[in-house]
């Protein structure tokens, strides 16, 4: 269960009564509620009087708690900003603080929101409510002899059923369709999960109708030029279980217009040439060893040396990077240099003999909290919790399936662009040279079904191009992975996992629509996986996979 922020904290001027020791506590509190809110939300946005100063994708950050303020400093390549922050409240998924600026006494209100989307309340109802009466003119223009039906966008929590998509039926006596659109005003985000929703309406409406309409399946209908993601999951679903119509709708015009699911091409993907392992370690081992020095030696078999590429190697603790050596340039010249650096994100710094101490400090405190029986509520606890759950399953992958090979495990291979997804994934290998597809979250998620077949649907694309005539070697091997395996000329598995109670009620429901043709099974871990990782239960396809 997420850990939950404080509704309100203060520290504003410190009453005459109040000690040293308790001004530090407030101001603490303020810091740890801004830290907190972004571990939970690492790609959230900062607004000024409903402005977008800073997307924190890209921004920088640092926090100080020195001479009893808490100082907040964003700065990206546009803005740089300063601000006391004497309060943080906690409403309705924004963080509101209230800042001053040096040598003002007026509070300023900083806005931090997860919400991509920054219209207001009011704005997003009122453009749903009209996007209803186009919608029903655009249907009953494309489909003649059809009546549209209980067209609505209330929203369902029970059901999982959101504002943001309109439902409703096209009928013609006792047939039917289920119908789910979404406006040109929603993100893409939001664009792009209209599969799953529209899977769980059309389920809904066939459980629900008690025999008085047959639903043949279901009509998609997203804004034009948006349909890419959507087409690519529809190849893959089940023609036998139901018949699927995506279409785009020109707002302007009220027009809709067919797509077909197998005119969907390959989406964005970067198959990348594995590093060679033991070259890059040999390259860093002089400046690798000068940072394990610097930690605790009790501490040192925790951390994990990860080869990112032939020029970087990264230091984590469970999953969480906190120092990185890149090769470079010396200078003006095009002599090769590596650089040390440590810290995260706004706080990363280079590593110099004056200030190995910090280096020390840091690796001492992130050790102490960021451990498997800490404090829940600890951002540095909370921060990353995928990448913590990847980094257990690349050292213990067996506990998915005891045919997966524990000697080849590989992150984000192919590599997804920037705008397509925010999960992680592994790519394995069985002992029949089974390709193993691996979608992990930590959290509940609604789409964990489907956005696995993204990447599945990638891997299977790359896996499945022509081997080279002379070495019979396919793309993944030609480009270095998977060194002595044998590689199955068969499909990947698709391997989904969460813990336990983060499997979303509906993921079972999504499964059951997918080709049989992909080759699932669900995983689910106990929850206290930190500790100790092991499933709980699993459930598979009856797929044949071809």
């Amino acid at each position: 269960m997420k850990a939950k922020l404080p509704r309100r904290v203060s520290a504003t001027k410190p009453e005459p009564e109040q000690t040293v020791e308790e001004i530090a506590a407030a101001v603490g509190e303020v810091a740890a509620a801004i830290e907190a809110f972004l571990a939970e939300h690492p790609g959230a946005v900062v607004l000024e009087d409903g402005r977008v100063l800073f997307d924190m994708h890209e921004a920088k950050y640092s926090l100080s708690t020195e001479h009893g303020r808490c100082t907040l400093h964003l700065w990206s390549e546009e803005r740089n900003l300063v601000r006391r922050v004497g309060a943080a409240a906690l409403r309705n998924g924004v963080l509101r603080l209230s800042t001053y600026r040096f040598g003002q006494t007026k509070a300023q209100t900083l806005e931090l929101t997860a919400d991509k989307d920054r219209r207001t309340p009011s704005t997003r109802e009122a453009t749903r409510v009209r996007y209803l009466r186009v919608l029903e003119r655009a249907l009953e223009r494309s489909f003649p002899g059809w009546t549209p039906d209980g067209l609505r966008t209330a929203r369902d929590l029970e059901k999982s059923f959101g504002p943001a998509y309109a439902r409703g039926s096209l009928v013609e006596g006792q047939k039917a369709w289920a119908v789910i659109a979404v406006n040109e005003e929603e993100t893409q985000a939001t664009i792009d999960g209209i599969l799953t929703l529209g899977i769980l309406w059309l389920h809904h409406c066939r459980e629900s109708g008690g025999g008085r309409r047959v639903y043949h399946g279901l009509r998609l209908i997203v804004p034009r030029g948006t349909s890419l993601i959507t087409l690519s999951r529809m190849a893959w679903l089940n023609a036998d279980a139901a018949q699927w119509e995506l279409w785009e709708m020109d707002q302007a015009t009220e027009a809709l217009t067919r797509r077909d699911a197998a005119d969907h091409g390959n989406l964005t993907t970067r198959l990348m040439h594995a590093p060679n392992e033991a070259a890059a370690r040999e390259r860093f081992a002089e400046a690798a060893a000068r940072v394990m020095d610097l930690v605790p030696e009790p501490m040192r078999e925790l951390v994990e040396q990860r080869i990112r590429t032939g020029t970087e190697m990264a230091f984590l603790l469970h999953g969480l990077e906190f120092a990185r050596i890149r090769m470079g340039y010396a200078g003006n010249s095009f002599n090769s240099a590596q650089e040390i650096t440590f810290g995260a994100g706004a706080n990363e710094t280079p590593l110099a003999v004056e200030n190995e101490d910090e280096l020390r400090e840091l690796v001492t405190r992130l050790f102490a909290r960021r451990t498997a029986g800490g404090d829940g509520r600890d951002p540095l606890y909370r921060m990353q919790p995928e990448r913590w759950l990847e980094s257990v399953l690349r050292r213990e992958v067996e506990v998915l399936d005891e045919h997966l090979d524990a000697a080849h495990v590989y992150t984000q291979v192919p590599a997804f662009a920037a705008a397509d997804r925010g999960m992680l994934d592994l790519l394995g290998v069985t002992d029949e040279g089974r390709l193993a597809v691996i979608e992990l979250k930590a959290d509940e998620d609604l789409h964990l079904a489907l956005q696995g077949l993204d990447y599945w649907v990638r891997v299977r694309w790359h896996h499945m191009q022509h081997p080279d005539q002379a070495t019979g070697l396919g793309e993944f091997q030609r480009r270095g992975y998977f060194g002595g395996v044998r590689l199955a000329a068969e499909a990947p598995k698709l391997y989904l996992v969460a813990p336990a109670l983060r499997v979303h009620p509906a993921t079972e429901t999504v499964l059951r629509y997918l080709s049989p043709r992909v080759e699932w099974t669900l995983v689910a871990l106990d929850e206290r996986w930190r500790e100790k990782v092991k499933a709980v239960w699993r459930k598979r396809s009856r797929a044949v996979a071809k």
